[in-house]
């Protein structure tokens, strides 16, 4: 592994122990040239993810897309670091088992919506207001309505 601090080559692995519920490894690693400590994470791929966009392009789904997809609703809201963790994992593994390598934008959308839902109402709602393109006062008030509509 680079260090990147120096960018040698080469960096010594220090402590290796089991994050994410075991769904990953984190390293901490030492770089012999400067001195230089970091951490590093190893998660299992089960394939190679493609998202289709809207616009009809394909690029390489990214992990920390869905996680700042995440966390800009959540900001400045009673959600730890931990539940946010879990909840891209759980869409993560949700992608990986459900489709063949290509997943659409629309679908990861709904599934952040369905993570936002059980995670923290207002988040949901800013997700919301974003990922349906509200333009107007009354969006929310629709949206709002059917919220109360699907917990009764």
């Amino acid at each position: 592994m680079r260090c990147p601090f120096c960018s040698h080559e080469d960096s010594q692995v220090k402590d290796s122990r089991s994050a994410d519920d075991g769904a990953a490894i984190r390293r901490r690693r030492e770089c012999p040239s400067c001195g230089g400590r970091f951490t590093t994470f190893e998660r299992v791929q089960l394939r190679e993810l493609m998202v289709l966009k809207n616009n009809g392009t394909k690029e390489t789904f990214e992990r920390e897309k869905l996680i700042r997809s995440l966390r800009t609703p959540l900001r400045k809201r009673p959600v730890t670091a931990e539940q946010i963790e879990r909840a891209v994992n759980g869409i993560v593994r949700q992608i990986e088992t459900s489709v063949d390598g290509e997943v659409t934008s629309k679908q990861i959308g709904e599934l952040v919506m369905q993570a936002l839902a059980n995670l923290d109402q207002v988040a949901y709602v800013r997700y919301a207001s974003v990922y349906r393109d509200f333009s107007a006062p009354s969006d929310f008030r629709d949206f709002l309505g059917s919220m109360q509509v699907e917990k009764k």
